[in-house]
């Protein structure tokens, strides 16, 4: 018999808890990423994390700074720098409309999930503007309310 596919739920997915807190985040794109091998060996064992991670331009190139991804433990001297620059793949369209959103309306790029989609790496980040902390404040009201109103609808239902 042939070898046996890992699916796509044995893999991990990284994803960016704080960015949904700290931003108000609205379109979002799928990229690519360039890694090296031990790289995506690290990622695969889920030695990887993009919680500080933001993206920023470089010319005309999107690269993804602050993501930690740990030494591959097997690696020997080949292995990769753990936080070095790395570059997102997009389509010229996207590159340009996420710049010029950028540069006009100040807005962030902000890495939130990172995941296999086959046998790739893909990145996937959204366009952010930050949240004051009154918006912050609001958000989690609006989470306790909701949580009490699941509590007591969760009892009622139990009598």
């Amino acid at each position: 018999m042939g070898k046996k596919k890992n699916s796509s739920n044995d893999l991990p997915v990284l994803s960016n808890s704080k960015a949904r807190h700290k931003f108000i985040l609205t379109d979002k794109y799928e990229a690519g990423i360039v890694l090296c091998g031990t790289e995506v060996k690290s990622i695969r064992s889920g030695a990887a994390q993009i919680t500080e991670s933001y993206a920023r331009f470089i010319k005309d190139e999107l690269f993804l700074f602050n993501a930690h991804i740990s030494e591959y433990e097997f690696g020997g001297e080949d292995n990769h720098p753990t936080q070095q620059p790395r570059k997102l793949l997009l389509k010229r369209r996207e590159l340009e409309r996420l710049k010029v959103e950028v540069e006009a309306a100040g807005k962030t790029i902000v890495p939130t999930k990172l995941y296999f989609k086959n046998s790739l790496i893909k990145c996937e980040i959204a366009l952010g503007s930050g949240k004051n902390i009154r918006d912050k404040r609001q958000d989690l009201k609006k989470k306790v309310a909701q949580r009490e109103a699941d509590q007591a609808l969760k009892n009622a239902i139990k009598r």
